[in-house]
């Protein structure tokens, strides 16, 4: 591999590395949000909606209109939107204070539609360079993301302490530097132009192929088994198991996030057939789901949420591989619809969880009756999960169905 391309691939991890910042950084700032500015807990649960909802628009934007777009300078763009976001998260409120949740929320459009591109375009540029082993380097690059998460939380945490609550500006300004760095690297690359359907009508064509809707569905459910663990780790091992939220932390989101890092880690220097990885990954998260769901000792729950971390770690960038093996001819289009599709899931199911949730813990009289306090939120909190064990299960299946579809071809 020559010098441009190993450049151009270290500038797309530091993309990625810049997308754990902005979907993990975040969340941890939250309760100081609320602390110094007085927002509502609907507006900080409207600002991962609005997240989730701009990185879904920037994917459907990307599944009709991708022609429209030079992909060279879209890429080299990014770095540019990202350092933008994060500018007017941090600076905006520090400025204007009493519209506070203005500047998060038009920060948080302008770097989410940065994380929707990184979606589309990240993984097909890397799939496109000259590799002897493809699968394997695009399980490297989403194990940087997974990587990522873990300085991310620690360094947010660290910085607190050292430059307390009231001057969480300067978490984001040190991470800003992580675009500045992405721009370096981009500079004086060139950019393979990634292939894309001519016209809208080409894009209906290939919707109307229904192997295309198989492939969304399964990372649908592939997004949900990952993150739905992902954004609840914390909250179940404080609610369901009782441990302390700031060990929760450290040991749900954190080592979620290691064994994330491990599994794609692993797949990148020994990994090998996709579909079986895909296959029993599904089928293990759906058994670490059930004994979260249903285990009565604490460290068996905890065991289980940690895991899950380990079986989905594939799921997402394993989807990728084999839609984009599949439709080979789509270019950017598979991985704008398949971006789409592990978004919703990412979005949908999570939120799903938190009404299951909720609604148990309101009707608690009525569905059981004499139980109190902590207790009714275990068996809330337990509840959710076991409705979410449906989606990798979901997903096993579907690899089964794309595991025929690969031996007929």
């Amino acid at each position: 591999m020559n010098n441009n391309f190993k450049r151009l691939k270290y500038a797309c991890y530091t993309i990625n590395l810049s997308m754990s910042v902005v979907g993990n950084m975040p969340p941890l700032l939250f309760i100081i949000f609320r602390n110094e500015y007085g927002l509502s807990f609907s507006v900080l649960c409207f600002l991962v909606l609005l997240n989730y909802l701009t990185q879904l628009g920037v994917d459907l934007v990307f599944s009709f209109f991708s022609h429209k777009f030079s992909m060279p300078k879209t890429v080299k763009s990014m770095p540019y939107i990202t350092f933008a976001g994060l500018f007017v998260y941090s600076v905006f409120p520090l400025f204007i204070k009493s519209y506070a949740h203005i500047g998060l929320m038009l920060g948080t459009i302008i770097f989410s539609a940065s994380a929707g591109l990184a979606e589309v375009l990240i993984s097909p540029i890397i799939a496109s360079l000259p590799s002897d082993d493809p699968d394997r380097e695009m399980s490297r690059l989403h194990s940087v993301y997974a990587w990522g998460v873990v300085p991310v939380i620690l360094l947010t945490t660290l910085l607190l302490k050292i430059f307390g609550n009231e001057n969480w500006q300067y978490i984001v300004f040190f991470f800003m530097l992580l675009p500045v760095v992405s721009v370096i690297l981009f500079s004086g690359v060139d950019v393979p132009d990634i292939s894309s359907p001519q016209r809208v009508s080409g894009v209906i064509e290939f919707l109307k192929d229904k192997t295309v809707w198989l492939f969304v569905f399964a990372i649908f459910f592939c997004g949900a088994a990952e993150c739905t663990m992902a954004q609840w780790a914390s909250g179940y091992i404080e609610k369901a198991l009782g441990i302390k939220k700031i060990y929760g932390d450290i040991f749900g989101v954190t080592l979620f996030s290691v064994m994330l890092g491990i599994g794609r880690t692993l797949y990148g220097k020994k990994g090998k057939n996709i579909i079986a990885v895909l296959t029993y990954g599904s089928l293990g998260a759906f058994i670490c789901y059930l004994f979260c769901a249903l285990c009565p000792w604490r460290l068996g729950g905890l065991i289980a949420c940690v895991l899950t971390g380990f079986f989905t770690s594939m799921l997402w960038p394993g989807c990728l591989v084999v839609s984009s093996e599949r439709f080979l001819s789509s270019g950017v289009l598979i991985y704008a619809l398949m971006a789409a599709g592990g978004d919703m899931g990412a979005a949908i199911v999570p939120q799903l969880v938190g009404v299951v949730t909720d609604s148990i813990i309101k009707n608690n009289g009525l569905v059981f009756l004499g139980y109190k306090g902590i207790l009714i939120e275990e068996i809330a909190m337990k509840s959710g999960i076991l409705i979410a064990s449906v989606f990798p299960l979901a997903a096993f299946f579907s690899f089964l169905k794309i595991k025929k579809l690969r031996k007929s071809k």
